[in-house]
């Protein structure tokens, strides 16, 4: 019950911050956005933890990951994905995303040494294959291509950094850490870092007093950052990064619809095969039978 109920705020949340993403893209500078919104989050971490006395101690070896973490989760990961959909819309944006299934499961080879099962290879591989057929009418339209390629690349380079968080996360969480702690500190340097870039951009610090600005940062700020980090973390601790990954691929079914109400997303008959495949990948992954490793041969 739990789990279930870690996963449904985990999708409905990030779900919906898609489409205030899209509502910072304007005067202020996407690197100015980031920094207020995990500065406002950061701030209201930290003054939960405090009052109630749950932030953990940690020891040097802890912030240096904790500083890796927020360098990851909370500055380049977001970085990549506001200069995302300045070329695709949000919708498709958290599309992209939904590649973290896989991203997780080499990562979590590479560094932890654990193999996907097979049906979360064969639900990755479905889910791929919609995401594919979701963004072909994108490559049909009179749109230049090299604007939807460069925000697929940055997606795509955001959902590494998001995945290279997701393990520094797994490590802190075996550790006896919990997600509240290393998301307040993350966050700390994740403001840090996105100050530095600013700094060595020379970029001026800008402020938009638009309703839809403002009223978009407190949301992605508190249950965007501060309420899903922690839900969506946890669920890492519960089901392992793979198959908590795939609550991205969840997504679009969110971010989609209010797409196609507030940004003009138009569904096709290929975009609905692609969601129907997304969806019918996720229950490939989560449905119950004998599970089988991957086998690796070594010459």
């Amino acid at each position: 019950m739990i789990t279930a109920v870690l996963y449904f705020l985990t999708v409905v949340i990030w779900g919906t911050t898609w489409l205030a993403i899209s509502m910072q893209i304007g005067e202020a500078p996407v690197e100015v956005s980031i920094l207020y919104r995990f500065a406002l989050a950061g701030i209201v971490m930290f003054i939960i933890l405090g009052l109630s006395r749950n932030l953990q101690k940690l020891n040097r070896e802890d912030h240096f990951y904790t500083l890796l973490q927020g360098c990851c989760l909370f500055c380049l990961n977001f970085f990549c994905f506001y200069s995302a959909v300045q070329y695709i819309n949000s919708g498709l944006a958290s599309v992209v995303f939904s590649v973290a299934t896989i991203t997780n499961c080499i990562c979590n080879w590479l560094f932890y040494r654990k193999l996907p099962t097979n049906k979360v290879v064969l639900g990755s591989l479905i889910g791929l294959v919609g995401i594919c057929f979701l963004f072909w009418p994108e490559f049909s339209t009179d749109k230049p291509w090299g604007e939807t390629l460069k925000g697929i690349g940055y997606a795509i380079l955001g959902t590494l950094f998001f995945s290279l968080g997701n393990m520094i996360s797994y490590r802190h969480q075996i550790k006896g850490i919990k997600p509240p702690t290393t998301n307040a500190w993350g966050m700390l340097y994740g403001v840090i870092a996105m100050l530095l870039l600013i700094k060595l951009q020379g970029i001026s610090f800008t402020m938009s007093w638009k309703s839809e600005y403002l009223a978009s940062l407190v949301y992605l700020a508190i249950p965007g950052s501060v309420v899903a980090f922690t839900t969506y973390l946890m669920l890492i601790l519960r089901v392992g990064a793979d198959r908590a990954a795939y609550a991205t691929v969840m997504f679009p079914a969110v971010a989609l619809t209010l797409s196609s109400i507030y940004e003009g997303y138009q569904w096709t008959d290929l975009a609905i095969t692609g969601f129907v495949l997304v969806a019918v990948g996720n229950v490939v992954i989560f449905v119950k039978w004998p599970e089988r490793r991957v086998s690796v041969s070594s010459s």
